[in-house]
């Protein structure tokens, strides 16, 4: 009989579990606390408070199930907000755990002001954590051992991801990987192995088991028109010159 899928929760409280949390909370917190606007939403991972640097005035968590935490159950496909209606929406690792995470971004995308932000968090699937977790999944299937990463529909990649926010008319503002320490399950080991964070950072900065982006909505051919009250400039008069006259024309001339 093959072990239980391990559970999200459950993972979160472990070392590698605990490591991702706090490295994801330092980048959200330092992106999102100088975002202005009206209307932030969270979508997914209530263990992860990712508003909680934030100062908007209406903050809300939506989850696709019933947690005690979230103010509403959505489909992330679906997002019941009208057009052009959010500044802000934070998604930490909701992409990976929706059916149909393209519809997921577009909805974003609509739900967006011009000039509003997406904070997306992501596993990166060119990653040891990544390879690890394939390899698990194999053996899982086989009934030989657990998964090493809670289930994920689909992991996608950070160049993926980028050319779909760009094809939604996004420009990424920030964009960085972190999490260089190979996942162990032995707490003092992975404590030893707390210097990888600067050497991954420096010598395979794109192979971090997570990565992290700021992107801006754009709305192309965008024109700012003046009021149709504003008086118009005054013309701006010029000298003119006088034909047969080899001097400057002077006051008290006769023609």
């Amino acid at each position: 009989m093959s072990a239980p899928i391990i559970d999200l929760q459950a993972w979160l409280q472990s070392p590698p579990g605990r490591y991702l949390l706090s490295w994801e909370r330092e980048q959200v917190d330092l992106a999102v606390a100088d975002i202005f606007g009206f209307h932030a939403l969270q979508l997914g991972l209530p263990q992860l408070d990712a508003l909680a640097a934030n100062r908007m005035q209406h903050r809300w968590l939506a989850t696709n199930n019933a947690v005690p935490e979230a103010q509403f159950v959505t489909d992330f496909a679906a997002l019941p907000f009208s057009a052009h209606s959010l500044d802000l929406v934070v998604m930490p690792h909701s992409l990976e755990l929706t059916d149909d995470p393209h519809t997921a971004l577009r909805e974003v995308e609509r739900v967006l002001v011009p000039e509003g932000r997406v904070v997306i968090c992501g596993l990166n699937p060119a990653s040891l954590w990544a390879m690890r977790m394939r390899r698990a999944r194999l053996l899982h299937r086989l009934g030989w051992r657990q998964s090493f990463l809670p289930p994920a529909h689909q992991l996608i990649g950070f160049w993926r991801l980028r050319d779909w926010l760009r094809l939604l008319g996004f420009e990424v503002e920030v964009a960085r990987f972190g999490c260089y320490r190979p996942a162990l399950q032995n707490e003092k080991w992975f404590d030893r192995l707390a210097s990888m964070e600067t050497m991954g950072s420096r010598w395979w900065p794109i192979f971090g088991a997570v990565y992290f982006l700021v992107a801006v909505k754009r709305v192309r051919g965008m024109t700012l028109h003046s009021p149709a009250w504003k008086a118009s400039r005054p013309l701006v008069s010029a000298p003119v010159s006088v034909a047969g006259y080899a001097r400057p024309v002077r006051s008290g001339d006769k023609f």
